[in-house]
């Protein structure tokens, strides 16, 4: 290339005309003799410096294009020593695999919940007076008919022997009149007295047996308010904080009362789950008593088991769910009021579930989906539908089918096409699913 360059370059030097062959007007020639006719005259030639000026840019306009022609030709000489471009496979992504499985599964209803005291009763003192003794601790268990509290029982006291000693002076009187009427029935036969004297002693009778009546009455509204200075627990349960120190004057119609007792064993969760469940549960309970777990918040520690007892009568319109009721035993006391628990009410089996681990389901902008491992060892994606997740297990309704193997983690560097290599724990897993 170069040396074409060159040539080419020598070549127009040669065509260039030499300084000495330039003659100039009026110079005469070495053999023309005198006396002859003088020659034409030739205008003199001038410097040929424009030509030099002319031949240096076409020089380097020459060496820049071969310059340009020279490094592209290595370049394409240097490609075709590599050969053509080859794609490099990629390597193998490492993943834990599982299989697809089939097993009966649970099928649970959950529903947020608070748990209520199977019976809540506020201690309430019935009659006036002072509080002489607080007999309970706070917290304490107490039983139905427990004393807790003593107010000053003098005064009803002291109306109890007053009614009794007026129905003891009634109760004289009766007698007397009896015993005059029954003179005067002795007089009316003998026809002594009159018919209206022995009327109106048998009227002072039968007012002085109502009056013994009225007495009596007395008497046992009197032992009543006298029985109600003595303050008892209504219900078993557990105390709670004492709303009233011991010497306060207490009135019935007090709205605070003397301490709040809450029954623990058993105890109840309120719950509600959505309006279309109603009809499959009426559905379950025809057949026996439904299940309900209460779960902690992490919605993994069962704090108790028990059993649906009420279904609401009606729906609330506003949110458009249903509200139920269960019992638990709480032998244990994991369950306490106020407190917020995930209640799962067990509806039904499902038999032959399709049942992959959990961590397999992947969430995206087109919903779930799964890595699904090929018989080359490479991964497609499957979008799948999944009924429920409980335990760590995966319930697949659509997607799946028994046997197929599944990405359960590395999932993060994997897309379609894949190639995918097993880890040791997912041979192991393998390996003991074919023993």
């Amino acid at each position: 290339m170069f040396t074409g360059i060159g040539l080419i370059v020598v070549g127009f030097l040669e065509r260039m005309p030499k300084h000495d062959e330039i003659t100039t007007a009026g110079a005469p020639r070495r053999n023309e003799t005198r006396g002859a006719s003088p020659p034409l005259e030739i205008p003199a030639a001038r410097p040929a410096k424009s030509s030099k000026k002319l031949s240096v840019i076409v020089l380097c306009a020459l060496l820049a294009v071969g310059a340009l022609w020279a490094v592209r030709d290595y370049r394409a000489r240097a490609a075709a020593k590599k050969g053509p471009a080859t794609r490099s496979e990629p390597p193998a992504v490492p993943v834990v695999a599982g299989a697809v499985v089939q097993k009966d599964v649970p099928i649970y209803l959950d529903g947020l919940g608070t748990v209520q005291a199977f019976n809540t009763v506020t201690v309430r003192v019935r009659v006036d007076g002072q509080l002489q003794k607080v007999v309970f601790v706070e917290g304490q268990e107490v039983r139905l008919g427990e004393l807790l509290a003593q107010i000053d029982p003098a005064p009803y006291r002291t109306q109890v022997e007053q009614a009794e000693g007026k129905k003891g002076q009634d109760e004289a009187q009766l007698a007397n009149a009896r015993v005059e009427l029954k003179r005067d029935a002795e007089l009316l036969a003998a026809s002594i007295v009159s018919q209206q004297v022995y009327d109106t002693q048998k009227a002072m009778v039968d007012q002085f047996d109502a009056a013994v009546k009225a007495d009596q009455a007395a008497i046992d509204s009197a032992k009543v308010q006298l029985q109600y200075t003595t303050v008892v627990s209504p219900i078993d349960g557990r105390t709670g904080i004492r709303l009233v120190d011991q010497g306060n004057i207490v009135h019935a119609n007090d709205a605070t009362g003397l301490v709040v007792i809450t029954q623990l064993r058993p105890i109840s969760v309120v719950f509600t789950l959505p309006e279309q469940t109603l009809n499959e549960i009426q559905k379950q309970m025809a057949t026996g008593a439904l299940p309900v777990l209460a779960v902690d918040r992490d919605n993994s520690t069962v704090l108790s088991e028990g059993k649906l007892a009420v279904i609401d009568n009606q729906i609330d319109t506003t949110t458009g769910t249903i509200k139920l009721k269960a019992t638990f035993p709480n032998g244990d006391l994991r369950l306490w009021p106020g407190q917020f628990v995930n209640a799962r009410l067990w509806l039904t089996t499902r038999k032959d579930g399709t049942v992959v681990p959990a961590s397999v389901i992947q969430r995206g902008p087109e919903g779930a989906y799964a890595f699904v491992i090929k018989d080359d060892s490479t991964v497609q994606i499957r979008p799948v539908k999944v009924s429920q997740i409980e335990q760590g297990q995966a319930l697949i309704d659509d997607g799946l089918q028994p046997g197929e193997r599944v990405v359960v983690d590395g999932q993060y560097k994997l897309q379609v096409g894949s190639r995918v290599k097993l880890g040791q724990s997912a041979k192991a897993e393998e390996s003991e699913a074919g023993r």
